[in-house]
């Protein structure tokens, strides 16, 4: 089966390469100068760095002085570890792995009145697309389980390009995103820093990013992101993702008229307007994975991070689902480019594999 004849639906995974990105890239890849250099072509590597960085300001609702450019989300998750003082983390139930890694991240000997913990949590889940507000806060804080945070961090890799999102407003200290999942390449991302707020620098070295990650900038790296940026606000500016959410919608209803047992995980939610997370009871997600791929289909059993893992989704657990159950979804994401005609075969093919399941049962 070629390349061409394939549909890929995991766009939640990593989105692909917008073509304006892919230009911007190639356009920087042969060009001499370091952005750290004052000669002229040290110059011109900053003022395409320093446009990247407006672009990324104006999509999530920043100042660019705010913008911190990383190697992606996970390394701008690792902020909870460079906070000036004792802090631990409070991670919300639908948190992505990345913020999970750092629950234990601090003293256990904060105490859970007294300042210094963090709430870190994912604006949308990647598993199952459904948007989760922050909590409002109480005289700046906010209250988790009794345990009081002074300090908000939201991850909005998925947010980031399919819905609004306003940083100024939002009431987040921090908040961390990746260029791949809005088109962009990957092994580029940002942490954003509300001004005012202290960290301590991500990576030493140079002093690069104001101090607050040091290493010479990938600056094609970079262009890559701001482009895929700027053509992700125009989407935003259309009906471009209404357009996806009704194809999405469309994808649901076909599924549902032939699998009758199948849950919709989030169906009555918020949600990205691009993600349909459904669990088929008695049929392993990871199983479903392999036998859509063979089919010409690209869809993930979950986040791409947890590949591999054969536990039940600990997202779709803390939704109400037992763990049997929780080894039984699958996760289609879409976009832009997605066409009604890949969108409709898969309902087919997976609505005819679903069926040959029911009978071997029978």
């Amino acid at each position: 089966m070629s390349v061409k004849d394939r549909a890929y639906l995991d766009w939640n995974a990593s989105a692909p390469l917008r073509p304006k990105a892919r230009d911007a890239m190639m356009a920087v890849l042969g060009e001499a100068g370091n952005p750290s250099s004052v000669h002229a072509e040290g110059r011109r590597m900053r003022g395409i760095v320093e446009h990247a960085r407006a672009e990324v300001a104006e999509l999530v609702g920043c100042s660019p002085s705010e913008v911190v450019f990383t190697s992606g989300a996970t390394e701008a998750a690792s902020v909870l570890r460079h906070l000036p003082s004792e802090h631990s983390v409070c991670v919300h139930a639908f948190a992505h792995d990345c913020l999970w890694a750092y629950r234990d991240a601090a003293s256990a000997s904060v105490a859970p009145d007294g300042p210094g913990h963090v709430l870190a949590m994912s604006h949308a889940n990647s598993e199952t697309g459904v948007i989760t507000e922050p909590p409002d806060p109480i005289d700046g804080c906010w209250f988790v389980d009794g345990v009081r945070c002074d300090r908000l961090l939201l991850d909005i890799a998925q947010t980031a390009g399919k819905v609004h999102f306003d940083f100024r407003t939002s009431g987040a200290d921090l908040a961390i995103l990746s260029a791949h999942k809005l088109g962009g390449p990957k092994g580029v991302g940002a942490l954003i820093v509300r001004d005012g707020t202290e960290i301590e620098a991500l990576l030493c070295g140079g002093g690069q990013e104001l101090g607050r990650r040091s290493g010479t900038e990938d600056v094609a790296g970079i262009a890559g992101f701001g482009a895929a940026v700027m053509d992700a606000s125009l989407d935003l500016e259309t009906r471009c993702w209404a357009d996806v959410e009704s194809l999405r919608d469309d994808l649901e209803n076909a599924l549902e008229a032939g699998a009758k047992e199948t849950i919709f995980v989030g169906r009555d939610s918020q949600r990205l307007p691009n993600t349909s997370c459904f669990v088929t009871p008695g049929w392993k997600g990871e199983t479903q994975v392999m036998q859509m791929d063979l089919a010409g289909f690209a869809v993930s059993s979950g986040s791409a991070c947890s590949s591999g893992k054969v536990k039940g989704s600990r997202v779709l657990r803390a939704m109400g689902l037992d763990a049997q159950a929780a080894e039984c979804a699958l996760r289609v994401s879409i976009g832009p480019t997605t066409t009604e005609e890949e969108v409709m075969r898969f309902a087919d093919v997976w609505t005819k594999q679903e069926r040959k399941l029911r009978q071997r049962a029978a």
